[in-house]
């Protein structure tokens, strides 16, 4: 029997007012109907939301941090079925997928040990001056296609262990795992302290712009980042923004071009190119510029494209019809710009597949090397002064991650002291840990996730200041 998919609202599972089809980006087959949430069920998820929040946010943050405990236990018993759920509506190769269902574990498991402590400000002379953080209330989560169970605990990990209650939206290709996570809490969270809402993109301005909702946690797209920030901005709405990226890799000239083709093809390829941290453009020395352009279109050619849930896949689909055009949009207009040494060609059959693809000889100007791709294609740049290259990388709007390559770990990490990207990772990439502090700069972002820092965006900061009565 197929599985009957569920809104949760109210510690309730809950049909929707309508219901929309799921797509396998894989087989463009529908794998299931989810229900759709319309303005009343919205509304119904934020009173509840708006209940639960008393209750909740007195309880200590070991009683918090207990609940949790108990819901990563239940996700990590059904990751098995949660990573292939995964891949059938994501199209993630299934080894990656129960990647991300054990990170999302981890992760969970990593909040659960955070505190925030009262700091004391002043204590002198009788003046006592306290910092304390209480949680905002109801706050809403927006969650997109690339990530959606990791992206989603990423929320959900911080927002309740500082005592506030969720409502949480994710993207309309990839709903149901959300929905099984909503199912699997909905046996051990109290009721309205989460709540999951699916639609197909009709709640977002309805959610930034609700009274009773505190603060909007999204990720996604600049430009939806951006039309998020100005509706929430009407009721002056706390904000946390994680947005796109056009990442850059330097080379160093002091990397065998072999082992630097490998770790940038690493970076560039994971999640066919969609992961908001991915590498989007590779800037490589004039002196092993051919060399590496080689070895990385060898790495290209050796990737097994196909249905995620096929073992052996490397390469899934992109995950939908749109992201679909649009990368074979900026591959034509390449192939006019500069030299195809890998891929380009999309195979004829069903599904959303693109192989890997590297261009090189493209101008910094040309849109695969100016734009966020979100796919599995590289552009492979060419320099000959650390200095330009520097300015080049921070030649953008973006300002996500980037990565430094090279065998000097002190040249190497003076080089990252220089790149203007909330992360820069040496000798690594997506090296993300659920300790430290996650931030964009620039059009990347606001605010952070992850780390304690993380967890402070779901408070708002208290000072009590203090004196004896004269």
């Amino acid at each position: 029997m197929a599985h009957e998919y569920k809104l949760l609202i109210d510690g309730e599972l809950v049909g929707g007012a309508t219901s929309f089809a799921v797509i396998n980006p894989a087989t463009e087959e529908v794998i299931a109907n989810c229900p759709k949430a319309d303005e009343a069920l919205l509304n119904k998820a934020v009173d509840a939301a708006e209940r639960a929040f008393p209750e909740w946010s007195a309880k200590s943050y070991d009683e918090r941090a207990g609940y949790l405990s108990r819901l990563a236990d239940a996700i990590e018993a059904r990751s098995d079925e949660l990573a292939r759920l995964l891949t059938a509506e994501q199209g993630k190769p299934i080894d990656q997928a129960q990647f991300e269902m054990m990170a999302a574990v981890g992760t969970l498991r990593a909040f659960l040990g955070m505190r925030v402590e009262d700091e004391v400000i002043r204590d002198d002379g009788g003046n006592r001056v306290v910092e304390h953080r209480t949680p905002l209330g109801v706050c809403a989560s927006i969650t997109p296609w690339n990530f959606p169970v990791i992206l989603l605990i990423n929320k959900l990990g911080p927002a309740l262990l500082a005592g506030n209650t969720l409502v949480s939206k994710p993207a309309p290709t990839t709903p149901l795992t959300t929905c099984v996570v909503g199912e699997i809490a909905r046996d051990i969270l109290p009721a309205g302290v989460f709540n999951v809402l699916c639609d197909e993109n009709e709640l977002g301005p309805l959610m930034t712009t609700h009274p009773k909702i505190a603060k909007i946690s999204f990720t996604g797209s600049t430009a939806t980042g951006a039309k998020v920030l100005a509706s929430a901005a009407e009721s002056i709405k706390r904000v946390t923004l994680e947005l796109g990226g056009n990442d850059a890799a330097i080379v160093l000239d002091d990397v065998p071009a072999k082992l630097a083709a490998e770790k940038v093809y690493a970076g560039a390829m994971a999640n066919a190119g969609q992961i908001c941290v991915a590498i989007k453009r590779a800037y490589v020395p004039s002196s092993m510029y051919d060399e590496f352009c080689e070895e990385i279109a060898k790495l290209a050619g050796a990737a097994v494209v196909d249905d995620g849930s096929k073992q052996g896949s490397t390469v899934g689909p992109l995950q939908n019809r749109m992201q679909f055009e649009k990368v074979q949009g900026l591959i034509e207009d390449a192939k006019t710009r500069g030299t195809l040494v890998a891929g380009g060609e999309i195979p004829d059959r069903k599904g959303y597949f693109i192989p890997p693809t590297i261009f090189r000889d493209l101008d910094d100007d040309a849109p695969l090397v100016a734009e966020e791709q979100f796919g599995p294609v590289l552009p492979v740049q060419k320099y000959d002064d650390i200095a330009d290259v520097i300015a080049r990388a921070n030649n953008s709007d973006y300002g996500l991650a980037g990565t430094v390559w090279g065998m000097d770990l002190d040249r190497a990490t003076a080089v990252a002291m220089q790149i203007d990207s909330g992360t820069v990772w040496v000798n690594q990439h997506l090296a993300i840990d659920p300790t430290i502090p996650f931030r964009g700069s620039k059009m990347s972002g606001m605010g952070g996730e992850l780390g304690v820092a993380g967890l402070l965006e779901y408070t708002q900061p208290h000072i009590v200041n203090s004196v004896p009565l004269a």
